[in-house]
């Protein structure tokens, strides 16, 4: 017959083997979900992009969702980011899907109204950091999803 540690060991096993399929499983599904939300996000002429007398070095720049509920009164989901290196690259098109993922654990985000904000922080090579931002009002989750 065999010992206590060999059926123990096959019962482990099994087990794990039945996880890591689980795993596997949910990790397929997740790429099974295409949602299809739209935006339109347009930010014009932010000539903030001149040389400082300490010399900046790039610009790192987000765009957040940000939106408040009874439990905390800012909550942020980064939607976008990257680094312009340089005054010409300073003027961008982009079309993309969000780095992030816009979870909503729950119903706590159905048909909530949020702000698309842009925030921007100058790195300078040596001194104070510059930032600041441009809030973008009037949008609306949806009801459902699906």
């Amino acid at each position: 017959m065999h010992s206590f540690g060999y059926r123990a060991n096959a019962l482990l096993t099994f087990a794990v083997t039945i996880l890591a399929l689980m795993c596997a499983m949910a990790s397929i599904s997740d790429n099974l979900n295409h949602p299809t939300p739209t935006s339109q996000v347009q930010v014009l002429n932010i000539n903030w992009f001149q040389k400082q007398p300490n010399g900046n070095d790039e610009v790192f720049v987000f765009l957040a969702a940000e939106y408040g509920t009874p439990k905390n009164s800012l909550n942020q989901i980064s939607l976008w980011d990257g680094i312009i290196p340089t005054k010409e690259h300073a003027k961008f098109w982009i079309h993309t899907s969000n780095k992030y993922r816009f979870i909503d654990q729950g119903s706590n985000l159905r048909g909530k109204e949020f702000n698309l904000t842009l925030h921007w922080h100058v790195m300078p090579k040596t001194g104070k950091m510059f930032a600041d931002k441009i809030v973008m009002s009037g949008y609306r989750l949806p009801q459902e999803y699906r």
